[in-house]
């Protein structure tokens, strides 16, 4: 039995209603087989990678790559961005309906004597 390499550009539907689109290879990661998608740069988005195991593939739709193009621009799907906990800080701050962050710190730790309470 000959063993084909996977490639193709793809239409990937993901479990959660949630599509990618590039071209797709197949890669062992870590001991086990996962899809990388290699999304073309869009004109919102750079050229980026993403992996993905089986169980959360729904259906890969194999398409030309112009046609995969096509596709990526129109689904808009980002990179993993990396998060910061300072911006993530100043929305809560930003937001009437919580209390800043050091206020809630100073009420949530005001009753020494409770051991599930920490400093």
């Amino acid at each position: 039995m000959e063993n084909k390499s996977f490639k193709h550009w793809c239409i990937v539907e993901l479990f959660g209603h949630a599509k990618i689109a590039g071209l797709c290879t197949e890669e062992n990661i870590a001991g086990t087989n996962m899809l990388r998608v290699d999304v073309p740069e869009t004109k919102q988005q750079p050229a980026f990678t993403r992996y993905f195991g089986s169980g959360a593939i729904y259906a890969i739709n194999p398409v030309d790559e112009q046609t995969c193009a096509v596709i990526a621009e129109s689904l808009n799907v980002a990179p993993v961005a990396i998060w910061q906990a300072e911006s993530f800080i100043e929305k809560v701050n930003q937001n009437k309906a919580l209390p800043p962050a050091d206020e809630v710190q100073d009420a949530v730790f005001e009753d020494d004597e409770d051991p599930l309470y920490y400093r």
